[in-house]
């Protein structure tokens, strides 16, 4: 960082920027002021600047990752200002700091920045961001789903109403099961059937953006990338779009070990002296792609075998993604196997599968080609 001579520290909230500035060497800090968080009002404040400051060229701007997203980058960026989004979850803490305002938060951003202690995040283009969130939709539409089921069964359970032996839940004879059914109070027939209205609402939606799911990922430069992954047994066209959107640039990962950090599965230690304690994996990491890694996994319980879907969604692929997809069914299964054997609760093994399946995906992402290189 030895090129830059100022260091900006942006706090940034839904409608104000704190913003405080350190120079190079050791001299303290300054607060700047606080701005709206608008684009024509950073826009101002940077062109104020430039004027006073001879020019950008030489500042550095960060600031944390949160809900305003990268917009604040990508016109930093446009506007030829060098910037960096870092992780909140590593940005170092003092603690005994009982003290914290937005000024305060600036003013170390700043201090940390020009001492290269932050941790930079990697920032999507606004193409792979829409796909991200087309499928976290995706999955909002999904989780809809089960919120507005879960109200009508906790309905049903409270006035004693039980489908008739044999009749599983939600399927086609539970439907007609409920449209049978009758109420002695008006107010509740009036009540199901909004429920059930709720529940085909959200379903049409989720059918929906699985629909414009395909259609984006086909039209995409990350299509040859989802059909290398969809090689392996667990992963069709969702879950390989989902690595792909939440992975984003692959070569950032020099190991496998990164990929299994960035989705939660290295477990943690807290070891002091001659004493060694691992901790759980935690709830940290991209949830997003812990999940579906997790999914995935319960396929590799079986014996390992190329059924007719799987042998569909290999045909054409490269030959390297296959073996690499083969070796992962034979590894994975055997592994459940020994891991089974040895008394180990189920969850736990699944896990495990998912974290060695994690470092096999990071192998095909190697060989395939990424979203950068398309």
């Amino acid at each position: 960082m030895g090129e830059y001579t100022r260091y900006l520290g942006f706090d940034q909230h839904k409608e104000t920027i704190s913003i405080a500035m350190v120079r190079a060497g050791r001299e303290p800090g300054e607060f700047l002021g606080t701005i709206r968080s608008r684009e024509e009002d950073v826009g101002r404040w940077l062109h104020q600047r430039s004027r006073e400051w001879g020019g950008l060229g030489e500042v550095l701007v960060c600031y944390e990752a949160g809900p305003c997203g990268y917009e604040l980058q990508r016109q930093l960026k446009q506007m030829g200002v060098a910037c960096e989004v870092v992780a909140p979850s590593l940005t170092p803490r003092k603690p005994g700091e009982r003290r914290k305002t937005d000024r305060r938060d600036a003013k170390k951003l700043s201090h940390l920045l020009r001492s290269g202690e932050l941790s930079p995040i990697w920032v999507p283009d606004e193409a792979h961001e829409a796909l991200r969130e087309l499928l976290r939709g995706r999955e909002a539409a999904v989780e809809d789903v089960l919120r507005h089921k879960h109200e009508l069964s906790t309905l049903l359970l409270r006035h004693r109403k039980h489908p008739p032996a044999g009749v599983r839940a939600w399927s086609y004879a539970y439907q007609r099961w409920l449209d049978g059914l009758k109420w002695q109070q008006p107010i509740h027939q009036e009540l199901m059937a909004e429920m059930r209205q709720a529940i085909l609402t959200a379903q049409q939606r989720v059918a929906h953006l699985e629909d414009r799911l395909v259609e984006a990922v086909a039209a995409s430069p990350w299509a040859a990338a989802v059909a290398g992954l969809s090689c392996f047994r667990g992963i069709d066209l969702l879950v390989g779009a989902t690595l792909v959107a939440e992975v984003g640039a692959a070569g950032r990962f020099l190991h496998p070990r990164g990929l299994m950090g960035y989705a939660a599965f290295v477990p943690g230690e807290s070891s002091s002296g001659a004493r060694t304690r691992r901790t759980d994996t935690g709830p940290g990491g991209n949830h997003h792609l812990r999940r579906v890694l997790v999914e995935a996994a319960w396929a590799y319980v079986h014996r390992p075998v190329v059924g007719e879907k799987l042998a569909r969604r290999q045909r054409g692929q490269p030959a390297e993604v296959i073996d690499i997809a083969w070796r992962a069914q034979v590894r994975l299964y055997k592994r459940y196997r020994q891991l089974m054997a040895r008394g180990k609760n189920r969850n736990k093994v699944i896990t495990a599968l998912a974290r060695e399946l994690c470092a096999f995906v990071w192998e095909a992402l190697q060989v395939l080609p990424t979203p950068e290189a398309a």
